[in-house]
């Protein structure tokens, strides 16, 4: 999954993976729903954490359908 991203990624990559909006992006990392990194005013994001985070949204998704 997504092996054309480096394993350290940018805001600007999160947005393209998870087709969502810049502010959408910052709303994940600011409400810690994505585990990153802050140093300065940059975000450093592992890709992991990206996949992991998808793997729980989907897990969520399918004990809410089947609980």
């Amino acid at each position: 999954m997504f092996n054309n991203y480096p394993d350290i990624i940018t805001v600007e990559q999160l947005t393209k993976m998870l087709n969502i909006g810049k502010s959408s992006a910052y709303s994940l990392l600011q409400t810690n729903k994505i585990r990153h990194v802050k140093v300065g005013r940059k975000y450093i994001i592992p890709k992991k954490e990206v996949i992991e985070f998808l793997n729980e949204m989907c897990y969520n998704m399918k004990e809410s359908i089947v609980g």
